[in-house]
């Protein structure tokens, strides 16, 4: 007799769409604007778009090696899983102008945006998360997956401090 728990099936749904990553100039081309809170440029001017940059230095390959990787830290899954988007994603879900060097992006805390991009799904939000847009009641626990004591050059984090450097919601119309 085989007993297989439960927890086993509770998130896996046969029809479970993969969806697709489109990269941060995508979701830019809508995300731009004053209107929208020019979401692109807070991304653009925070760390988090030059996260896959650090890890191309020698600083950053010495940190990898001392923690017992043989590869350069720009591909070691340990140093990407945090400093780059859709690294560990099959191919064919990363679209034509998505680039992983873009660091941590939009999709890393939105979730892939293929099939929600589209204006007429993001004017509900209901319906733009159907298609895999991903919101966090509670944000900080997003964060803290990587903002950790398991990262090799973690300081201390402030979540409020640093929340209100990148938060970048779209602005509430003024009476």
């Amino acid at each position: 007799m085989v007993i297989t728990p439960v927890f086993l099936f509770m998130y896996s749904n046969p029809d479970d769409k993969k969806h697709g990553y489109i990269g941060a100039d995508a979701c830019g081309m809508c995300h731009k604007t004053e209107k929208q809170g020019k979401q692109l440029d807070i991304w653009k001017g925070s760390a988090h778009s030059k996260a896959f940059t650090t890890l191309t230095t020698e600083e950053a390959d010495k940190i990898a090696k001392e923690k017992g990787f043989d590869t350069p830290a720009a591909k070691t899954a340990d140093c990407l899983k945090c400093h780059a988007s859709g690294h560990d994603v099959d191919a064919t879900l990363l679209g034509k102008k998505f680039k992983a060097e873009d660091g941590v992006q939009c999709e890393t805390c939105h979730g892939p945006g293929n099939d929600y991009k589209d204006m007429k799904v993001m004017k509900s939000r209901d319906e733009a998360v159907k298609n895999g847009l991903v919101v966090y009641e509670k944000t900080e626990d997003l964060c803290v997956k990587c903002h950790n004591s398991e990262s090799p050059t973690f300081k201390e984090f402030n979540f409020e401090e640093a929340y209100g450097k990148i938060k970048h919601a779209i602005p509430t119309a003024k009476n």
